[in-house]
């Protein structure tokens, strides 16, 4: 029989729905993030500079683009006969079929891939954070301390704690009590979302809560452990990790890849980043162009200015162009005389000449208030502009749109034009 030390559960099947139109066609784990990379790219690279070969990837929500990206894993060097990486689509049994619920229910309806690997550990992971970690290091841990679960956490600003599972730990870092988001948290230790289980602990906990309604770690797994006396214990890590789940902290994690010593570094020999990459030409920039600070995709071609953005692959920036602060994805047409500032532009939008986006006073979003905030435009993909428009701050914009669809030729700040079949 196989046997593997320890394996990862990366879930990946999340809509993430506060990045608005960016995943109304996509799984967020599947969005571009730093010109090059999606964002599932992190936790993938991190297993295999890890050393975990067996990844098993739970998707759900429009899992297409994920599926086509992740493929047999070769980026990643986890095309393997053993192990490797294996996409888990909820599937029809014969007991009827059901969608994955809860993160724990996830991971509960696909026991019997667990079993095939008879593991002794197994690694449960989120498919939409930023972050470089040894996971070996945490399992080291895991053993050292005879722990049954451990939870990696996070110091965070105790402001902000109660926005995450908060852990209490005595001084040898075992857990004693656990809050899930609690109103006034005791702890500034939070959660990270990823977890070492020892896999019969796991195994019976699941078992066990199988029949609870939107089966969740945070919620039933762990304090069902708790409770059962098993030992828990808190790894802490201090680097760098972001919940891009927002579409300004999604903005500020690109914008820190260009910091002039950028806290997260994607150029560092040691830990690479592995990613699908197409068979691009290398960019162009053309005499009378201008680039400050910025990162520019493989194939891209730029004859305007950029500055301070994060320009992905096969992108065409045109003559007399100015892009300042934003993030433009794959095959993104920009032409002759615009001006962007502050905006998030998703895969294969076509704008015309001589457009504003970015314009005016900051007004609050009509559709979606929470959502699209801090000043920034945010484009779906495959949107059309059409030329000599002006656009205001904080407005929504998806779908093919027409100049009529634009009284005056102006959009103000707050504005959602979303035209029928794109949802918010």
């Amino acid at each position: 029989m196989i046997k593997k030390e320890m394996i990862a559960m990366l879930l990946a099947g999340g809509q993430g729905s506060r990045l608005g139109v960016l995943t109304s066609k996509v799984a967020k784990p599947a969005v571009s993030f730093g010109g090059k990379y999606r964002i599932i790219d992190f936790p993938l690279s991190n297993c295999i500079n890890s050393g975990v070969d067996t990844v098993g990837v739970l998707t759900q929500y429009q899992p297409l683009r994920l599926n086509t990206h992740i493929g047999i894993g070769i980026p990643w060097d986890l095309d393997r006969n053993i192990g490797g990486v294996t996409v888990l689509p909820p599937y029809e049994k014969n007991s009827g079929s059901e969608w994955y619920t809860g993160t724990a229910n996830a991971i509960y309806q696909n026991l019997a891939y667990m079993e095939s690997y008879n593991p002794e550990y197994v690694l449960i992971l989120s498919g939409d954070h930023i972050y470089k970690m040894d996971y070996e290091v945490m399992l080291d841990f895991h053993k050292a301390n005879n722990s049954d679960v451990t939870i990696a956490v996070m110091p965070v600003p105790m402001e902000e704690a109660s926005r995450f599972g908060v852990v209490i730990a005595d001084e040898n870092k075992k857990i004693t009590e656990f809050e899930e988001k609690p109103e006034h948290p005791r702890s500034n230790l939070a959660s990270m979302g990823i977890y070492i289980f020892t896999w019969k602990v796991l195994r019976e906990a699941l078992l066990t809560l199988k029949d609870q309604g939107n089966l969740d770690f945070g919620k039933h797994v762990i304090p069902y452990c708790h409770e059962s006396g098993k030992p828990i214990y808190a790894y802490e890590f201090n680097g760098y990790w972001k919940d891009v789940g927002t579409l300004s902290s999604y903005w500020e994690a690109n914008m820190e890849l260009i910091d002039l010593v950028p806290e997260f570094n994607l150029y560092e020999e040691y830990w690479k980043i592995y990613t699908k990459s197409e068979i691009l030409p290398p960019q162009y920039i053309s005499s009378d162009s201008m680039v400050e600070r910025s990162i520019i995709g493989e194939g891209t071609e730029i004859y305007g200015k950029v500055y301070n953005s994060v320009i992905g692959c096969g992108v065409v920036i045109g003559k007399d162009t100015v892009v300042r602060d934003s993030i433009i994805m794959n095959y993104t047409q920009i032409n002759a005389g615009c001006r962007i500032d502050k905006a998030i532009i998703a895969e294969n939008v076509k704008i015309g000449d001589n457009v504003v986006l970015g314009e005016g006073e900051e007004a609050a979003n009509e559709k979606a208030p929470h959502i699209y905030t801090d000043g920034i435009v945010t484009v779906g993909e495959k949107s059309e502009i059409p030329s000599n428009v002006k656009i205001g701050k904080n407005v929504v914009i998806s779908g093919c749109t027409k100049a009529e669809d634009y009284p005056g030729s102006y959009l103000n700040s707050g504005k959602a034009l979303i035209k029928a079949g794109d949802e918010v």
